[in-house]
């Protein structure tokens, strides 16, 4: 697992290095309304993104996962319907608590493989003022392949996003509450809030701070073991190889509230591909 995690980083440095050197005209131009599109979730973009999570300091060990996040626009009259999609790969050595991948883990000797795929679709303005917004459903899927690596529950609720770009700056929030309706009746249900407030400052040449806090709540859980509350951030940078735009950005969060076996730090590096229209 740390060979895995040092070949990572090394990748990443020299897919940073490369893209720095890569970077093209129209991203030394353009790279600030590029940034913008890329920091709003309900942005018109197709885009790719990996995103690599790594925990430390849970009672049972460290776990990792990789999110891929694919996002597909559809322009319909004077509405953006905006299609995220999040495919968790999960190797956990043991229950887990406090992650939004998981929202009910159970015991166990450890597991690896594919989570419960979440699918949401934000109904969004196409031309949206100086405040951004979109809201709509939210669905995670039973989608596991073991028993370990997710909720054994069908949930569905309401998502939605408001944020504002003031240069340099992205300002929002993003909220999600699901509730279980289907799935192992032998399993707890599920009611779990998500919040996400999101700060990015741009910098010059692609460079930008990020943070960007994925607050949970187990409402299912006792009083003493509901939130986890992270607190922290990282940097990122907009760049190209070749013609194909890219995004990545390194965070780190030091969990000041969490339940009791959560992990008490979150290290992640996302690789994102950018397509815009």
């Amino acid at each position: 697992m740390r060979t895995e995690k040092i070949c990572l980083l090394l990748t990443f440095l020299m897919l940073f290095s490369g893209g720095t050197l890569a970077q093209s005209q129209e991203q030394k131009s353009g790279g600030d309304d590029l940034a913008a599109k890329t920091q709003n979730p309900v942005g018109a973009m197709y885009s790719l993104p990996f995103k690599f999570s790594f925990d430390y300091g849970a009672d049972n060990g460290e776990a990792s996962f990789l999110n891929i996040q694919p996002v597909l626009p559809q322009t319909i009259g004077e509405w953006n319907l905006i299609h995220r999609v999040i495919a968790p790969l999960i190797d956990t050595p043991g229950a887990v608590t406090g992650t939004p991948e998981i929202p009910n883990p159970i015991p166990g000797d450890g597991a690896t493989g594919l989570g419960d795929i979440n699918y949401s679709v934000f109904l969004s303005p196409a031309e949206p003022e100086k405040i951004i917004w979109g809201l709509g459903p939210s669905l995670m899927m039973d989608t596991a392949t073991n028993d370990q690596l997710g909720s054994g529950k069908w949930s569905l609720g309401p998502t939605a996003v408001v944020l504002v770009q003031p240069k340099p700056w992205t300002l929002g929030l993003l909220g999600r509450q699901l509730w279980s309706f289907a799935g192992d009746s032998d399993r707890n249900s599920v009611s779990q809030l998500l919040l996400e407030p999101f700060i990015n400052y741009n910098l010059e040449g692609g460079w930008y701070l990020i943070s960007d806090m994925i607050i949970t709540a187990n409402w299912e859980a006792d009083s003493g073991n509901r939130w986890t509350v992270p607190l922290g951030g990282g940097f990122g940078k907009m760049f190209a190889i070749g013609s194909q735009k890219m995004n990545t950005k390194l965070e780190a969060y030091y969990n000041v509230e969490k339940p009791d076996g959560a992990p008490d730090w979150s290290f992640s590096w996302t690789l994102q591909f950018l397509f815009p229209r």
